[in-house]
């Protein structure tokens, strides 16, 4: 006897709706915390697959993350299956990586940076000795600050100036106000461990010459939580979620491309689709870049403070160039995070951020995840993604007639450096631009991390996570408090926890 199909909700569902547009990890996560707070959930994305910058790419037997690789905090991942009763290893696998990633620096010495700080100590002795009680020194602020710009303030909404003043005395003490490259620069002297420990908000979007001091707080968070690498890719964590949405009883929905927003009197009353259907709703989440969200999707007029030619003259984040390609033998020797670091530091970044243009020499990251898994590649292959920054399009590059011959040069940099022979063992070859994320991802200017991580585009003086100027409408994702990175888009919905109604404030639509 077959047994009855079971609806996990009544048909006919009276839970206020919340729309979420895109399904970016801010989207999904944003998603769940609504799910639990009672609202019915409907996620909106407009390609074929959910993920937005995290989706999948899969061709010839091989798979490919199209972005996120590197997975710091999962506490933040746990929490959104705990928060539907279950257990998130019930459901994606996340491996610890040791070390978490090899730097290799353009006179062909590397360093292994490790969650373990003997091991890390030991690594640095050998090529900067002078400058290990430095490091320490220097892992002691980055803990100071982590406990502080992360732990205490990277889930708290700044919806008011006074939020901003509160915590201005912290910012200072903690050299907000300086660079990153600058607070790294007052421990330690070895250019090459400047470069080590002050490079991680090109993770977020940002130049460590100008991004803030409070960045320096990612090399506390990797050795707290450590960098782990989902099983299978980070597309199951992905699905993941998405499978917890179904399961909380809300939709996700493919190829439904939002229009704009409906407000009335000045609220956010649903969404419009490309196909003309009307989608009703009580509140609305956008995933979606800010810049979009406040310059196209709103009606003229909706939003006071982020008006379109405000936005227009804010910063953008920098852009990337993505190379996937698979082999058909496998390269044992190289780790699964490589960052090859070119002949320049400060006068690439300069051509990247401030000159925007594309440079002869470039720094790249190599993601190996056959290192780690397997399954990702057919028996005897690897698989492979090799990043460079660059600048995004308001340089003007014309990436149609460039692309190909950049990526030639990355790959003969690859064969000459870490992949030997690789030119005879490419069987599987795509490349991803600038272009990409101004036309699939509708990023201005093909921006990969949205606004740049500066200190005047941040907290307070970052677009809020509830709109000062639309009632009902909340932002999550990279151009919202507290920024791009997993851990950023993940705590942007989490702040949805502290800024949106629950579900039972709100009478049924």
């Amino acid at each position: 006897m077959t047994a009855p199909i079971r609806h996990p909700l009544p048909i006919d569902d009276r839970r206020p709706h919340a729309v979420v547009i895109g399904s970016g990890f801010g989207g999904l996560a944003a998603a769940v915390r609504l799910s639990v707070r009672g609202y019915r959930v409907t996620v909106l994305e407009k390609l074929d697959q959910p993920g937005g910058r995290a989706r999948v790419f899969r061709q010839d037997g091989f798979t490919f993350d199209a972005g996120p690789t590197i997975v710091t905090a999962p506490f933040l991942f746990d929490d959104l299956w705990t928060l539907c009763g279950q257990r998130r290893e019930d459901h994606v696998d996340l491996m610890a990586l040791e070390p978490f990633y090899r730097l290799r620096f353009n006179d062909g010495s590397t360093l292994d940076c490790s969650g373990d700080p003997e091991v890390m100590r030991a690594n640095i002795v050998r090529i900067a000795p002078a400058d290990v009680a430095g490091y320490d020194r220097f892992m002691a602020k980055s803990a100071e600050i982590c406990r502080i710009g992360f732990e205490q303030l990277g889930h708290v909404p700044f919806g008011s100036v006074m939020d901003m003043i509160r915590v201005a005395p912290d910012l200072i003490r903690l050299s907000g106000h300086r660079s990153v490259h600058h607070l790294v620069s007052r421990y330690v002297s070895d250019e090459r461990l400047r470069i080590a420990l002050s490079f991680h908000p090109l993770f977020v979007g940002g130049n460590p010459f100008t991004a803030s001091a409070i960045y320096g707080l990612i090399a506390h968070l990797e050795r707290r939580w450590g960098v782990h690498f989902a099983r299978g890719g980070t597309g199951r964590l992905v699905s993941g979620l998405v499978d917890l949405i179904r399961s909380q009883g809300g939709t996700v929905r493919l190829g439904a491309e939002v229009r704009h927003i409906t407000v009335t009197d000045g609220r956010a009353t649903g969404v419009v689709l490309i196909d003309g259907e009307s989608i009703a709703a009580d509140i609305v989440v956008s995933n979606a870049d800010v810049t979009w969200t406040y310059g196209r999707l709103l009606p003229d007029g909706a939003s006071r403070r982020w008006r379109p030619a405000k936005l227009a003259r804010a910063s953008q984040s920098m852009s990337l160039f993505v190379w996937y390609f698979g082999t058909d033998r496998t390269y044992p020797d190289v780790p699964h995070h490589t960052i090859l670091l070119g002949p320049r530091y400060r006068g690439l970044l300069d051509d990247i951020f401030r000159r925007k243009v594309l440079a002869e020499d470039f720094s790249l990251y190599l993601h190996r995840p056959t290192a780690t898994d397997g399954s990702l590649a057919p028996a005897g292959h690897d698989a492979f993604y090799v990043l460079s920054p660059v600048p995004n399009l308001a340089g003007g590059e014309d990436w149609a007639t460039v692309a190909e011959a950049y990526r030639a040069r990355i790959a003969a940099h690859l064969e000459a450096t870490m992949l030997p022979g690789l030119s005879d063992h490419v069987v599987t070859s795509r490349v991803m631009t600038p272009v990409h994320f101004r036309d699939e991802l509708n990023a201005p200017h093909g921006a990969a991390f949205s606004l740049e991580p500066v200190l005047t585009q941040s907290a307070w003086f970052r677009p809020h996570n509830r709109s000062e100027d639309v009632a009902g409408l909340y932002l999550v994702g990279a151009g919202t408090h507290p920024g791009a990175g997993l851990p950023g888009v993940l705590s942007s919905a989490r702040i949805l926890d502290e800024v949106v109604p629950h579900a039972s404030a709100l009478a049924p639509r």
